[in-house]
This record gives C-alpha cells, structure tokens and sequence, in this order.
C-alpha cells in the first residue's frame, strides 16, 4: 500500500525471524490499535500464529508457562473479530478468575475488538441466571450469599457438630467440592470412599451437614456460588428454548486455563455449545494445582479423544524466563510421575542468559526471613523495582515472619488477595479529584504551574496525598502513597503513548480500566502463597520454606496429591522471569532440633543432591550457604503447644502468643493499652508505620508474660536482639509500671 503523497514510506512489520514478536510480557502499556486484521499477526511466532489464523473447528493449545497463551487467544479472537469472520457480539470468552478475564477484555480493547464477551464461568452464568430466572423460575432471582462459612458453621451447630476455625474451613471446602463434581448430600460418603478422599470429618456427618445447610438455603431463599453454575446448568436441560436463545446468541466459545474445570463447569460448557464444535480451549496439565476444588485435567488430555478432528498447537518457546529459570523448570516436571507428566511440555527459553537459581540453607525459620529481606534489599539497591519482587509459600500462615523482616528492613510490600486497586478508597477519591480538575480545566488554579499532563496528575493527587518522596516503612500511609503514585505512572506512561492526551483523556482511560479491573501495578514486594501466585510474574521470585512437611505439605498422602504439590512448586519457579531463589531453614525457631529435611522435589535439581529413581540428574544453580552462625547443637525440642490447652500449634501468630486464639486470654489489659500508646509515639517519632516497632500479637505477648529482665523479654517471638537494643529500656519501664519519656527506647541498660 502506497503512503499519503507527501508522507515518508513506512517501515515494513518487522517479521518474527527478525526480532518482531513480542515478548509474552513487558508489552506496550498503551499500544497502538492494529490498522487491519493483518495487523493483528504482526509479531507473533509461528505457533501463535497458528492459534490465531485456526479460526474453524475444535482448536486444542497446549501452552507452557510463559509462552504467551493470554497473548496467542486474544489475538485470535482480534483477528477473526477484524476480519470479519467473528461477530464480537457472538463470541465468549471464559477464565477462572476477574483478574484474568480483566486483563483479556482490556488486550482485546487494545486489539480493536472490544466487544467481546470476557467473564469466569461463574459470572457469565450469573448473567444469564439473573437474565432468564424470571421467565423460567417467575419471580425475583433469590440473593447471591457471599459467604458461607457462617450458615455452614449455622447447619453444623443444627446437627450437634461442633467445628472449631480450621475444621468450619476445611468442611466449607468440601461442600463446595461435593456441589463442583455434582454429588448430593445422600450420595456424598460413597463417593469419597470411591475416589479414596481423605474427607477432613466423618462423611456421614459431613454429609448431614451439607444437607441441612442446602435446607437452611432454601428456607431463607439464598443461593451460592456453586448454585449459580448448578441452576444455570438445570434451566438449560429443561428448557430448550432458552438453550437455544443463548446459543443463538453466543458462536463462539474459549476458555482459558482448561485443565482447570470441574465437572460442573464442562457439564455449562457442553450446554453452552450444543452439537457445535466452534470452541477453542488452552491450558496445561502441568499446571494443574486445584483439584482440592474438583478441577482436572482430564477434560484437555481428552480433547483429542472428544474431538478427533481437533487443530492441537503447542507452544512452548518461554519468553517470560532466561535460559537458567526454564532449565530449573524443566528439570523439576522431568521427574514428574502420572498421565499429566505424560504430556508435560518441554519449555524452551527464548531470553538472554541470566543468573542462576539460587538454593540457600538456613538454621531457622526467622533467620530465612532476615535473610530473604536483605537479599531482596540488595535487588531493589541494584536496580530491580519492588514491585516486580515476590515472596512465594504454601501456605498463608508462612506470611507473618516475612512481613516482620520486610517491615524491620524498610521494604515496602503488599498481601496478595487485597481488595482490587480500583476499589480502594484513595483510588476512587484520586478519580473523582482528576474528574473535577477535567471538568473545571483552566479555571482549576492548582493547575496553573503545571505544564503536561503528567505535572497536571501530580498537582492533583498531591492534595490527596502523592508527594515526590515516599513515606517511610510500609503500612496503610505507605499503601496510599503507593496507589497515588501508581495512577502517577500511569499518567506518564499514558503521555507518552499519546502526545497531547489531555486531563479528560485520562479520566477515560482510567474509567475504562476500572470497567475491565485492568489495574496499573502498585510498588511494593508481593507476599503470596503458591496458589494466589498462578498466572502473575515477577523479576525476581523468592520460594521460601521448601521443607519436607510443606512442600509436599503434610496431608499430601497418595502419588496424585504429591504430584500436584511437585507441579505447585513448578507454578511458583515458572513464576520468575530473571532471579530466582529457593529456600528452606533446617529447624522453626532459633535453638530448635536441626531435623528438617529440604524437599524431596529438589533432589537432583540443587547441587549435591540426587535424583531419586530417574534416568540421571538435572544440574544447575550455584550455592548459597545461610548467612546466620553455626548454631550448637540442643536438647530435643518438642512441637509448640498452647500452654492453655495444651493442643499443638502451627499458626504463626498463635505460636507467638503460645496459645490458641480461642483459648482465655491472661493478658493484662491495662499494659496492653500502655505498651499500644507507647508503640503510637514511638512509630511516630520514627517515621515508620507501628507494627515496624512491634506487631499487635507482640504486644500481647509481651502484656501476657510481662517480662521482668531483658532475658524474659529477649525470649518472647518478635522481640529479638536488635529490637531488644533498641526499645527494650521502654518496654521494660512501661511492664514495671513506671512512666516512660518520649523518646526513651534507644539502647537497653542493664536490669
């Protein structure tokens, strides 16, 4: 095609053998909107293009960690959209989570085709329940029951059983399986004991109280989230003519992260399709890590089965990892065992070399901790951003002594599983600022000096906030500041991709993002399980605690559950794009019995060690020492017990308390209060949030056992020897009952 007279001729695409493709991330924050359906391939490798251009029939994509999967279906979905072969209005397009399908709705916006359908299944369901209850039930849909622990916790108390937290959680879960694989109460301890499921109480109590919770739902016309899928399911096989208008409605169907459906949602999906065959799915059975919620692979490893005529594309060039990551990776499924390690993928790297897995042994769990913040305080010094750094564990109680040591080294960083970014409360009054500063224009004088649209951003949130230097520590303050400068960002990146953009063309933008839940990416080190962390990415990833007892973690007893656990810890190293850190301490506290044992999975794989029953070993990764001394060897040391109760502890913060939560409290109240008000000052004399000075569960602590020496404080989970210098005068005095100066807390006397 031939440029405007008078304008230079524009540069050819650039072709994926010569360096076009785009990597799967760090894309263009705002790019720009293909001219044509051709377009939409420009850059993508060869398999990609084969997901985007197979446009007919049953398409099956095996797509490996980091090998743009996301990128491979929303440009197909663009490019059968531009090209007129799909209506946008006809196609829907299902994911598992609002993250994932925001992400999808806002690249499909920034590919032209931005009337497509992106939901989970549960929200897609909804809207048709919501749509077609009145017609085919009469009357107003019940209401949707966020949560529900309590009613489970109502029905068990109906029937006799008690549940303490734990057991009401697990019980809770087990319901939400027994909906997902369709098995009703009357049914449900026959078919545990016949998929040899290790059910957290009896069965049949379970199953009592799984009945009278589905009763007190009726009786108080209440639905579940299970029953959204269940219900949508049942007006599509009895009612014809609504299956049939949904299907006219919808062609087109793709679903992201297949080897995670569930019976019910295939059972929603078969509906959805008819004897259609236009659907496209993607996924990878190597990912497969929530069959606890009744998800499994089996629907994709039997695609081809189903659909003999299937189009099938591999892809498995990562552009997420270096060499080094992909390697470590490949290695860990390499001595996968069951039909899910039969049809692994075999990752092949297509980024520059970079640094070596790192496996580090420590003698204690605190110790992993500190170190862990100070090697994460050295990234951030050397150039690596916070927010593209995570911490990684099994579970969420492993959380609390990485926050401590993160807080203790000024290393801001945010819980994974907080509420979305534009549902904070600074967020939403940063919107409505910007949108009045849009509105009033010229006439706004806090926009007098502010030349560009970026300077226009700040002048703004600087009244809510935003200032060119961060808060000290982290925190909520710090968490605020953190959003603002976020939505700064944002606007500078957003100026650049549009010269000239104005204040107005922001406040639509940001609208927009807000409708697809597409957020900018907030500064601060991530704190997340294993789990929370599929589908996200980091440059630099810390995997933490990988002892035998947690990874596998205790309760994984056949060869399936261990082999999901093997396939969790491949999730959390296909997490990282450059550096990539493995860890474990050989005993909980400081001075406990060095017995722990690294886990199994990384035999063969750190060096040293060997690879147990596999044709030979997979090397890699340099060798990282605990930094903390050689610790002397002690007496046996005994699990933590509540010293109420008498029960064993695993919580964290219980541990630090040494008693259950549950369990009467001896603390003094009046000290507790002291030691809260001494803590406030004291923050703020110090610029940093107050759990950096000491955590609630600390202060309890310390008001339980109320220490009379700097011996019975240093004991006590939480203090330790630097806080022990530093506040440890105050704490003492403040426990003695004596008034305490502002400013008393630096360096611990004699008592």
């Amino acid at each position: 095609m031939r440029p405007p007279c008078g304008q230079p001729p524009r540069p050819p695409p650039p072709t994926w053998q010569h360096g076009g493709v785009t990597a799967a991330t760090h894309s263009t924050l705002f790019p720009q909107v293909p001219e044509s359906a051709d377009a939409v391939l420009d850059g993508l490798d060869p398999e990609q293009r084969e997901v985007a251009t197979a446009l007919h029939g049953p398409v099956c994509v095996l797509a490996g960690a980091g090998t743009g999967k996301t990128r491979a279906i929303t440009h197909r979905i663009a490019y059968g959209v531009r090209a007129g072969i799909l209506q946008p209005a006809s196609v829907l397009a299902v994911t598992f989570t609002n993250r994932a399908a925001g992400e999808m709705r806002g690249r499909l916006r920034q590919l032209g085709a931005g009337g497509v359908q992106a939901r989970t299944f549960h929200s897609a369901a909804l809207r048709q329940l919501q749509y077609f209850w009145p017609r085919a039930v009469g009357g107003d849909l019940p209401r949707l029951l966020e949560r529900k622990v309590q009613l489970v916790a109502e029905a068990a108390a109906r029937c006799g059983i008690r549940l303490d937290r734990t057991e009401l959680r697990d019980v809770t879960s087990e319901i939400e399986w027994a909906k997902v694989t369709q098995t009703v109460p009357a049914d449900y301890p026959a078919v545990v004991a016949k998929a040899q499921r290790d059910a957290p109480r009896d069965p049949a109590e379970i199953a009592q109280i799984y009945a009278t919770y589905e009763q007190l739902k009726r009786d108080r016309s209440v639905i579940d989230f299970e029953d959204v899928l269940l219900l949508t399911v049942a007006i599509l096989q009895d009612r014809h003519d609504i299956a049939d208008h949904v299907r006219r409605q919808y062609q087109h169907f793709v679903v992201d992260e297949y080897q995670d459906v569930s019976p019910l949602q295939q059972r929603l999906l078969d509906l959805w399709l008819g004897d259609r065959d236009t659907l496209c799915v993607v996924g990878d059975a190597g990912q497969t890590i929530y069959s606890f919620t009744g998800a499994t692979p089996d629907h994709l490893l039997n695609f081809r089965t189903r659909h003999p005529n299937a189009t099938v594309v591999k892809l498995v060039r990562d552009y997420r990892s270096t060499p080094q990551v992909v390697h470590l990776a490949n290695g860990l499924l390499g001595q996968a065992r069951g039909r899910a390690a039969e049809h692994r993928l075999e990752l092949l790297s297509q980024r520059e070399p970079g640094p070596e897995p790192g496996y580090t042994e420590y003698a204690d769990e605190p110790t992993e901790a500190e170190g862990t913040a100070r090697r994460i305080r050295e990234l951030i010094a050397a150039g690596v951003p916070a927010g593209e750094i995570a911490v990684l564990y099994r579970v969420n109680s492993q959380s609390e002594v990485y926050e401590q040591a993160l807080a203790d080294a000024g290393v801001p960083y945010q819980l994974r599983g907080a509420e979305r970014f534009f549902e904070r409360a600074e967020v939403r009054e940063a919107g409505v600022a910007l949108r009045g500063a849009a509105r009033a224009g010229s006439n706004d004088s806090l926009l007098d000096d502010a030349e560009g649209l970026p300077a226009e951003v700040r002048a703004v949130l600087s009244t809510k906030g935003w200032t060119t230097e961060p808060p000290a520590g982290s925190g909520a303050v710090r968490d605020r500041w953190e959003s603002l400068a976020a939505l700064v960002r944002l606007a500078e990146d957003f100026e650049r991709a549009r010269p000239g953009a104005t204040l107005s063309d922001l406040v639509a933008e940001l609208d927009e993002r807000a409708a697809a839940q597409h957020a900018p990416t907030v500064q601060g080190v991530t704190l997340a399980s294993l789990h929370s962390a599929k589908g996200l990415e980091w440059d630099a990833v810390f995997l933490v605690g990988l002892t035998e007892g947690m990874m596998p973690i205790t309760y994984a007893k056949t060869d399936e559950q261990i082999e999901e656990e093997r396939r969790l810890l491949y999730v959390g190293v296909t997490r990282a794009r450059v550096h990539l850190s493995l860890s474990w301490s050989l005993s909980r506290s400081p001075g406990g019995r060095a017995g722990r044992r690294p886990s199994r999975f990384l035999n063969g794989l750190r060096p040293g060690s060997v690879a147990i029953g596999t044709r030979g070993t997979v090397g890699g990764g340099g060798v990282e020492r605990g930094p903390g001394p050689v610790v002397a060897k002690r007496g046996r040391r005994g699990p933590a017990r509540c010293r109420v109760c008498g029960r064993t502890l695993t919580d964290a913060g219980e541990m630090k308390l040494m008693r259950c939560d549950e369990c009467p409290s001896d603390m003094d109240e009046a000290l507790y209060e002291r030691l809260r008000d001494w803590r406030a000052v004291r923050a703020k004399e110090i610029g940093q949030p107050a759990y950096c000075v000491f955590t609630d569960k600390t202060l309890m602590a310390i008001a339980e056992a109320v220490p009379g020496s700097a011996g019975e404080l240093a004991v006590i989970s939480g203090v330790g020897a630097r806080k022990l210098d530093r506040f440890g005068t105050a704490v003492l005095a403040i426990c003695a009952g004596e008034t305490v100066e502002d400013g008393l807390g630096d360096g611990l006397d004699e008592v």
